[in-house]
C-alpha cells in the first residue's frame, strides 16, 4: 500500500507502533523503501526519489528499532542525511548467536531453519538440473519450495520494485522474531538481548564512521611519507631507484659479498647469523631488544617502518582513500567474525604511529581522546567475578596493585598477567604468572576453563552471548599426535584469550555507542574507534564538554554491561588538536 511518510506515520500508530518497537526497514534508491511490522506490511511510494525523507518522519515521530539486514542500509540512509537512533542489525545479530563472519540472508534464514549450511544455493545462473531439483516455479516468491532463500532475492533481487521492497521487508520482520525466539530460550536471554541492541548500534556507527571519515591533512601526510621513503616517484624506475638506496642503507653494514632480500624473513635470519646474532624469527619485537648489539639491526628497523610506509601507506593509499574534503575513509564494521572486535579497512586500525601527526582537527574543531585503561584485566576481573582482581582496579594502576600483591616489579607482573591472558606461560613472568594463580585463582581459573574448552574443541560464549566456534580436535595418520596437540594447545590459547578480549570489545561498544547517542546534541561524531581507544571530532567550544561526557559515558556503559559495581574502569582522557599530541 502506496502512502506518503505522515501517513505512514499515522497507519503505524493505528498499528501499535511506537518507540523501540521493531521495524523492518528495506531501501533501494531510485526505487523507493518498504516498511513491515510483526502483523502487517506496507511499501512507502517513492516521492521525489527520496525515500529517506519518509524514513526521517517515521524516525522523528515513532522512534522505532529499525530492523536492518545489514549496515549496508543504515549505509543508504546516512548518506541520504538520515541518522536514525537504533536498529536490530540482521547479520550483526547472526554473528553474535552462530560465531563466524558470513551473515548473509540465505545463510541466516537456511541457520535459523536449520537447513543444511552445504547446500546453500547460490547465484549461479541456473541450469536444467538446478531449476528441476529445486521445483523453482514461482520466481515472486523469494522462498524456494526446498525451504530457502531464492539466490537472486538474497542477493539484489529484492531492490528491483516496490512490490518486492514489501516482501522483503516482511521477510526481514520475520527474521527478526525468528531471532528473538532464539535469544529468548537461552539462560542468558537478558544480557545477550542487551549485547544485541548494542551491536546493532555499532553497526549503525560503523556506517557513520564509514561515511564521515578521518580528518587528514595531506600536505602533513606527503610530508612524512616523504622524509621515510622519499619524494614521489615520477616512474617506476624511480620507484625501484629508491627502493635499491633504501635497501643499500641496511646492507652496507653486511659482511662483505653478501646479498640479502630484505623482504625474506629466511633470508634476513641468515644475515642475522652471519654478524652473530641468531634468534628463532625476525619479529620487530625481538630485533628492537638487540638493537644496540650490531649497527645492522637498527638499520634494518629503520628500513622496516620505511618499507612498511611505501607499500601499505605510501603515496598510493593516501592517492585510493584520502577524499577531496580532507577525509580518510575506509569501510567499518562493527565485528571482526571471530571474538567480536570492530575492524576498518583503509588501513584505518593499523595506521603506523608517524601519520598519527597527519591526523589534525579541522579549523574551528578539536579532538577528544578517550583511551581505556588496562581494559582486558578488569575485563577479566569483571567477567570472572574475582573479587580479589576486583580490589587491584580500584588503582589508576593496575599492574602496579598487582606487583604489590605478587612482591615482583610491575614489568613482570604485567608480563605474567598478559600472559595469563594470552596463554603464554613460559619465559619472563612465568615465576609470577604461578604468583597469579595463588593470589587471583577465580580469575585464572575462569581463563583455564576457557582454554580446557578450546583444546577439546568446545565452541565457547562470550560474557555478552557471542559465540566462539572452535574446531573439534581429531587426530589421524596424517597429521600426528604431535601435530593435533600443538593445534589443540593453540586453540586453548586463542580460547583463554578470546573469552577475554571478546567480552572488552562489548564494553568497548557499549561505550561508543553511548558516547554516539549522548554527543550529538553538541555537534560532536565519532570518527575513529580504535581497539579500546575513541577520537571524536567537535567543535572547540565544546571540547571541555564532550571530554566530561566520554567519562561519565563509559560509566554508564560500565553500570550497563558489568554484573557488579565491584571493578572500575579507567580512560585517559584529552582535548587536543591532531592525534599524535595524545599521550601513550
Amino acid at each position: 500500500m502506496p502512502m506518503p511518510g505522515t501517513d505512514a506515520v499515522a497507519w503505524l500508530r493505528r498499528m501499535g507502533i511506537g518507540r523501540g518497537d521493531l521495524l523492518a526497514l528495506v531501501v533501494a534508491p531510485g526505487v523507493g523503501a518498504a516498511m513491515a511490522t510483526p502483523a502487517a506490511q506496507f511499501c512507502v511510494a517513492v516521492e521525489n526519489d527520496d525515500p529517506a525523507r519518509v524514513v526521517q518522519c517515521v524516525e522523528d515521530q515513532l522512534r522505532p528499532r529499525w530492523v536492518m539486514w545489514s549496515n549496508a542500509t543504515a549505509g543508504v540512509l546516512v548518506d541520504a542525511g538520515v541518522r536514525v537512533a537504533t536498529s536490530w542489525d540482521i547479520a550483526a545479530v547472526h554473528r553474535l548467536l552462530f560465531g563466524g563472519w558470513r551473515a548473509g540472508p540465505g545463510r541466516v534464514w537456511a541457520q535459523l531453519h536449520d537447513l543444511a549450511l552445504d547446500t546453500i544455493p547460490d547465484a549461479r545462473p541456473p541450469d536444467l538440473f538446478s531449476h528441476a531439483a529445486s521445483g523453482d516455479s514461482a520466481p515472486e516468491d523469494p522462498i524456494r519450495p526446498d525451504g530457502y532463500l531464492r539466490p537472486d532475492w538474497a542477493s539484489a533481487g529484492w531492490s528491483t520494485t516496490t512490490e518486492r521492497l514489501s516482501v522483503w521487508a516482511g521477510l526481514a520482520a520475520r527474521v527478526a522474531e525468528l531471532q528473538q525466539q532464539v535469544i529468548q530460550t537461552r539462560p542468558d536471554a537478558r544480557r545477550a538481548a542487551m549485547t544485541v541492541r548494542t551491536e546493532s548500534a555499532a553497526e549503525l556507527l560503523c556506517a557513520e564512521l564509514s561515511a564521515d571519515g578521518l580528518p587528514v591533512d595531506r600536505t602533513v601526510a606527503e610530508g612524512i611519507i616523504g622524509a621515510l621513503v622519499g619524494h614521489r616517484p615520477r616512474s617506476d624506475a624511480e620507484a625501484a631507484e629508491q627502493r635499491a638506496r633504501r635497501d643499500a642503507e641496511v646492507m652496507r653494514h653486511a659482511p662483505t659479498g653478501f646479498s640479502c632480500d630484505l623482504r625474506s624473513p629466511g633470508q634476513v635470519k641468515a644475515l642475522l647469523e652471519r654478524i652473530g646474532v641468531d634468534v628463532p624469527d625476525t619479529r620487530a619485537s625481538r630485533l628492537e631488544a638487540l638493537r644496540d648489539t650490531h649497527p645492522l639491526i637498527g638499520a634494518l628497523l629503520v628500513w622496516r617502518k620505511s618499507e612498511r610506509v611505501n607499500t601499505t601507506y605510501g603515496y598510493t593509499w593516501l592517492d585510493e582513500n584520502l577524499a577531496a574534503d580532507g577525509r580518510l575513509r575506509g569501510a567499518w564494521s562493527g565485528s571482526d567474525g571471530a571474538a567480536g572486535r570492530m575492524t576498518a579497512s583503509a588501513g584505518l586500525h593499523n595506521m603506523p604511529a608517524d601519520m598519527r601527526d597527519a591526523v589534525v582537527a579541522e579549523p574551528g574543531h578539536v579532538f577528544v581522546r578517550a583511551d581505556l585503561g588496562q581494559i582486558e584485566p578488569r575485563v577479566l576481573a569483571a567477567v570472572s567475578g574475582d573479587s580479589a582482581l576486583a580490589r587491584a582496579t580500584v588503582d589508576d594502576d593496575l599492574y602496579a596493585s598487582v606487583a604489590r600483591q605478587l612482591g615482583v616489579d610491575r614489568s613482570t607482573a604485567k608480563v605474567a598477567v598478559l600472559g595469563a591472558m594470552y596463554g603464554q606461560t613460559t619465559g619472563h613472568g612465568a615465576r609470577a604468572l604461578r604468583g597469579l594463580e595463588s593470589a587471583y585463582p577465580v580469575a585464572m581459573a575462569y581463563l583455564l576453563e576457557a582454554d580446557i574448552a578450546g583444546q577439546e574443541g568446545r565452541s565457547l560464549r562470550t560474557y555478552g552471548g557471542r559465540h566462539i566456534s572452535m574446531q573439534p580436535m581429531r587426530s589421524d595418520d596424517e597429521t600426528g599426535d604431535r601435530e593435533t596437540r600443538a593445534r589443540a594447545a593453540a586453540q586453548g590459547r586463542y580460547g583463554r584469550n578470546a573469552v577475554v578480549q571478546g567480552a572488552a570489545a562489548e564494553l568497548f561498544k557499549t561505550w561508543a555507542v553511548t558516547v554516539r547517542a549522548r554527543a550529538s546534541v553538541l555537534a560532536a561524531r565519532i570518527v575513529l574507534c580504535l581497539h579500546d581507544e575513541l577520537l571524536v571530532h567537535v567543535p572547540i567550544e565544546s571540547g571541555d564538554r564532550v571530554a566530561e561526557l566520554l567519562e561519565a559515558g563509559l560509566q554508564e556503559a560500565a553500570h550497563r554491561w558489568a554484573p557488579d559495581t565491584s571493578v572500575r574502569f579507567v580512560a585517559d582522557i584529552s582535548v587536543i588538536p591532531r592525534w599524535s599530541d595524545a599521550k601513550d
